[in-house]
């Protein structure tokens, strides 16, 4: 038809610069979930990486002359300084994924004529998150657990000298200068621990990632084999007042996780920055007191008083029959507070989203009275 093309060009957008047949979907999609097994190649707790700061730039070596001065005298700038290699902490920044092996600052500009100094190297920020340990040699040399704290980790290197710089009574024409000296070079270690308020601390299968669905938006992998959860996942509980409790979902330990079996001290060296604990245990498996005592016997070898933070016992699983039965049991057997729910069906999490904010109000108290600022997500 001889309107058709009149047709297309009438539908067709205003700001469209291709017709309609060739235009492509601009619609957003939806963000897709990374499964558990995936995301192991993109949550790294541990980098080494080798920093080298900016060279300095060179001294100039010129002599000034012009129409009836002749003879000016030396007149060549100092050169700029290196940049400096800086790690800083974001709280953006959840995994050690993005932080390469090798970092080299930026070099500083020669000195020019005229006594024109060089320009100074910029600084080279690299990105880390919250909670990461800076090593040399075994030995830390920062910690970064604040939004914006800064390390120097590589020097640059200072700016040679001009010749103008060595003008004296004594040499009134010097014909050297010096060159930049090179950045300072490390090589460092740099370890994440996971920044939570609490830890969800408990054995395979106990029910950790349920648990962490049902009280936040994470949405840790969950299945009915054991090691589900392979990396911390950390989840935020939102209160109406909007305060915000953050959630570590901490891998599960095995017997001899202080002894490295299992993984376990890559496991565990995430509860060390917990403020408080919950131990997660199954009600349905006969003498689920015993879970909760090799917990402890864990952590304590892995740090003495580890295990004596501010804690309480979640039975989780409660919809079983078994459960029922071995509440009470348990409850005779433990000194402190256990707290039943189902993180299947959602019964009785009221109870602990509670005392989780208990525990919050208990800890904002104690570091402020320390003169301390809490940490707040």
């Amino acid at each position: 038809s001889p309107w058709k093309p009149v047709l297309l060009l009438l539908s067709s957008p205003a700001f469209s610069t291709t017709c309609a047949r060739c235009a492509k979907d601009r619609r957003l999609r939806e963000k897709r979930a990374i499964s558990e097994r995936r995301l192991t190649r993109y949550f790294v707790d541990q980098r080494k990486v080798r920093v080298v700061g900016g060279h300095g730039g060179g001294g100039g070596h010129s002599f000034h002359s012009e129409p009836r001065k002749v003879f000016g005298g030396p007149d060549g700038g100092n050169g700029g300084d290196g940049g400096h290699v800086i790690f800083k902490a974001d709280q953006q920044m959840k995994s050690l994924s993005s932080v390469f092996p090798f970092y080299q600052g930026f070099h500083g500009e020669r000195g020019g004529s005229k006594n024109c100094y060089g320009a100074n190297g910029a600084h080279l920020y690299v990105k880390v998150p919250l909670g990461t340990l800076v090593k040399e040699d075994g030995r830390v040399v920062a910690d970064l657990t604040q939004h914006g704290e800064e390390y120097i980790a590589a020097y640059g290197g200072a700016g040679g000298k001009g010749n103008r710089f060595f003008l004296s009574n004594e040499n009134r024409a010097p014909m050297f200068f010096t060159p930049g000296e090179p950045g300072q070079e490390r090589v460092l270690h740099l370890e994440l621990k996971t920044t939570a308020h609490a830890g969800l601390v408990g054995f395979p299968n106990a029910g950790k990632s349920s648990l962490l669905r049902a009280i936040s938006r994470a949405k840790p992998a969950v299945a009915a084999y054991p090691f589900t959860t392979l990396n911390p996942h950390v989840g935020i509980v939102h209160y109406q007042d909007y305060e915000q409790v953050a959630v570590a979902d901490i891998p599960g330990l095995i017997r001899g996780a202080h002894q490295n079996r299992g993984l376990g001290m890559a496991f565990l060296k995430h509860i060390e920055r917990c403020r408080f604990l919950l131990y997660v245990v199954d009600l349905s498996v006969p003498q689920p007191w015993v879970q909760l005592q090799d917990l402890k016997c864990e952590l304590e070898a892995y740090e003495k008083g580890l295990s004596e933070r501010p804690r309480v016992v979640v039975g989780n699983k409660f919809d079983l029959a078994q459960s029922r039965i071995n509440l009470p049991l348990l409850r005779e057997r433990v000194a402190e507070r256990v707290i039943a729910l189902s993180a299947l069906t959602g019964d009785n999490l009221e109870e602990l989203l509670l005392h989780l904010r208990e525990l919050y109000d208990t800890y904002v108290k104690t570091e402020q009275s320390r003169g301390q600022s809490p940490v707040k997500w």
